[in-house]
């Protein structure tokens, strides 16, 4: 009888461990969070939400396909590592996001290196990169390169995450590359006289380019939906408040599409929006959207007092090069 018991628990045992290994194990410990539930999405439509449980913090066990995944916060997201056997503790301060994520565990090596890779992109000068010309932009793309591949050839990170790591940044570059010439065709418009517009101004009636002749024109195309969009905000209220006494108007047009017109104008209340804020009348499909050859938000422009594009791809609010840029042309 104890031999038969002792098989029965061997057996138990056993299948405990085999389901170990081929799932994930997930745990966050998140302060200041901004909702009580995580979603993290992945390829083959691959959507698992984490709610909150008792203890204050998210834990789910699930099977995975072993790649990068999103985790969403309801505001951010992070980019995950996920592998069946995994068993990792993430912990963060959503006050301060990226730059506070540490995970621990089995697991914890590979998404560290993300997280890092993470802060490290943020930090980049992309606008310089994008703004230099073609012999500049090879040298700083091939720096960027050797620095990036260097750092994870010498992170003794897992064999099968390496390759995919670098697969997926050779993407990146390539997609870079491809915005970079895209952005070459733009810049061909500096100089010449802006495509208007004439939008519903949230405040009551309608804006158009022509009514703002005589200043210039910093304007935002954003939407409510875009990340990168509402990460601007905070830095463009600053240099707004910087700026306000001189001559210079900021514009703000949304291309949410108009089922989320209320969406817009709610938004706009809630944070509290400054400047002048128009909602586009065809979303991508708008004219001026289209004239610019925007295909990517939020994108910055900025027109002359004649009503000449000084540039058709500006900087954006939370790089220092626009301050420079300003207080060249607004003395």
């Amino acid at each position: 009888m104890k031999k038969i018991i002792l098989l029965v628990l061997v057996v138990v045992f056993s299948s405990f461990t085999f389901l170990g290994k081929d799932e994930v194990v997930f745990t966050a410990k998140i302060e200041n969070r901004n909702s009580d539930s995580l979603v993290i999405r992945g390829g083959n439509n691959f959507s698992k939400t984490i709610s909150l449980n008792k203890k204050g913090e998210f834990k789910s066990t699930f099977k995975i396909e072993e790649g990068f995944y999103q985790m969403f916060d309801g505001k951010e997201y992070a980019q995950l590592y996920l592998k069946n056997g995994f068993e990792l503790v993430l912990t963060m301060d959503a006050a301060e996001f990226d730059e506070s994520i540490v995970f621990k565990g089995k697991g914890a090596k590979e998404n560290n290196f993300l997280v890092k890779s993470a802060v490290d992109s943020q930090s980049y000068d992309y606008d310089t990169l994008l703004a230099s010309d073609e012999e500049v932009f090879e040298k700083l793309m091939a720096e960027r390169k050797k620095n990036v591949i260097n750092a994870i050839d010498n992170a003794n990170l897992d064999a099968v995450f390496v390759s995919k790591y670098k697969e997926d940044f050779e993407n990146g570059m390539k997609g870079l590359i491809e915005y970079y010439k895209k952005g070459l065709e733009v810049r061909k418009m500096n100089g010449a006289k802006a495509p208007g517009f004439d939008y519903e101004n949230y405040k009551g009636g309608k804006t158009s380019l022509e009514s703002l002749k005589g200043k210039y024109v910093y304007i935002d195309v954003w939407a409510t939906w875009c990340g990168p969009c509402r990460a601007e905000i905070p830095h463009l209220k600053k240099v707004e408040e910087a700026y306000h006494d001189k001559n210079i108007e900021f514009v703000s047009i949304s291309i949410d599409r108009a089922k989320d017109h209320d969406k817009w104008k709610q938004f706009v209340a809630d944070k509290e929006l400054g400047g002048i804020q128009l909602f586009a009348d065809n979303d991508w499909n708008s004219q001026f959207v289209k004239d610019f050859q925007i295909n990517g938000i939020p994108r910055f422009i900025l027109v002359g007092p004649n009503g000449e594009i000084v540039n058709a791809d500006a900087p954006r609010p939370s790089s220092p090069s626009l301050i420079e840029l300003f207080d060249n042309i607004l003395k």
